[in-house]
């Protein structure tokens, strides 16, 4: 197995966003990358959500932060130079998610704090969440990438995240506050240095000691990552467009909220568009185009959806937005 680690010292979350991609389109077969980054002030949803709804992102903006869409599912998160981002980029047939978080849970295991994977994408101490997981997956490469909450501020985490009162309600929590931690809270003299070295320290302790460290951008096309910056900079990817629909509603299931925005012409569905933090963003994709030419009755509709479960890690998703749309009726 060949592995490789990659660090930046960039924190602009569009060009590392960009790095990460590349490096996902570029992983070789028998490839294990484990890439290691940090933003500043910055919002990155995910990438089926609506940024409106997600993040105060003026509030953000003018404070100097940016907002950043990833290219996997999940939720907001928050993160600034208090924050450490890990990123598992390998190929496909390597991938094991069990053995990518071991290497997290061993670092902190070695820091001395005992840290347990939790829920759909958390990790957390004393059932607080210090890391949120996301996962994205290609023919031949896979991504799992997480944050690492080392030190950050708390306060604007909850200043620049916009959280839904259904997802609080289902978490049985108050706020956002109340629900993370930082590590510093558990190891005193913990930082982002010490944090690093113990992640490269197991990493080679579960991969074998690594082939290569590379530092920022060296041996990368760089006319090819530009272009990838440029589409994680721009607007369309960022907000894209948010069109007036003639009927808007929305749920939360346990594996993630779902809105659903519809144009109707003569009883017909001409326009749709949905919003999730639902970990599985290709099913979450398939969804708008489907609806589109479908009557707007909740049965035609419920079966319409039904069509996109045709697998079983889908059919209860599937099965959820069928059951809720007939249901909810009109």
């Amino acid at each position: 197995m060949d592995t490789r680690i990659v660090i930046t010292q960039n924190v602009d979350p569009w060009r590392n966003l960009a790095m990460e991609e590349y490096l996902l389109n570029h992983v070789r077969p028998g490839e294990s990358i484990l890439y290691l980054w940090q933003n500043q002030n910055t919002v990155v949803i995910g990438k089926n959500q609506n940024a409106w709804k997600e993040c105060r992102s003026e509030l953000l903006e003018t404070e100097g932060g940016k907002l950043a869409r990833r290219s996997s599912g999940g939720g907001a998160v928050f993160h600034d130079l208090g924050n450490l981002n890990f990123s598992f980029i390998m190929d496909r047939q390597l991938y094991d998610v069990h053995k990518q978080l071991e290497v997290i849970l061993n670092a902190l295991k070695n820091l001395g704090i005992n840290a347990v994977f939790s829920g759909r994408n958390d990790l957390t101490v004393d059932d607080k969440k210090f890391s949120g997981n996301a996962f994205s997956y290609r023919s031949k490469s896979a991504l799992h990438h997480g944050t690492i909450l080392v030190s950050a501020d708390i306060a604007n985490m909850t200043r620049y995240l916009r959280v839904s009162r259904d997802k609080i309600k289902s978490k049985g929590i108050e706020s956002v506050r109340s629900r993370v931690t930082n590590l510093v809270d558990y190891k005193e003299d913990l930082d982002i240095e010490i944090m690093v070295d113990a992640i490269i320290h197991s990493f080679s302790k579960i991969y074998g000691n690594f082939d290569r460290l590379e530092m920022g951008e060296e041996g990368m096309d760089i006319e090819a990552l530009n272009k990838l910056y440029e589409k994680y900079q721009s607007w369309e990817w960022r907000f894209g467009e948010s069109p007036k629909f003639d009927i808007e509603f929305s749920t939360r299931f346990p594996w993630g909220n779902i809105e659903i925005g519809l144009g109707l012409e003569r009883g017909k569905i001409v326009k749709a568009s949905v919003y999730s933090d639902a970990m599985d963003e290709k099913f979450i994709e398939k969804i708008p185009g489907k609806l589109q030419g479908c009557l707007f009755k909740p049965d035609s509709m419920a079966k319409t959806i039904e069509e996109l479960g045709m697998d079983r890690a889908r059919l209860n998703m599937s099965a959820d937005i069928a059951d809720w749309i007939r249901r909810r009726g009109f």
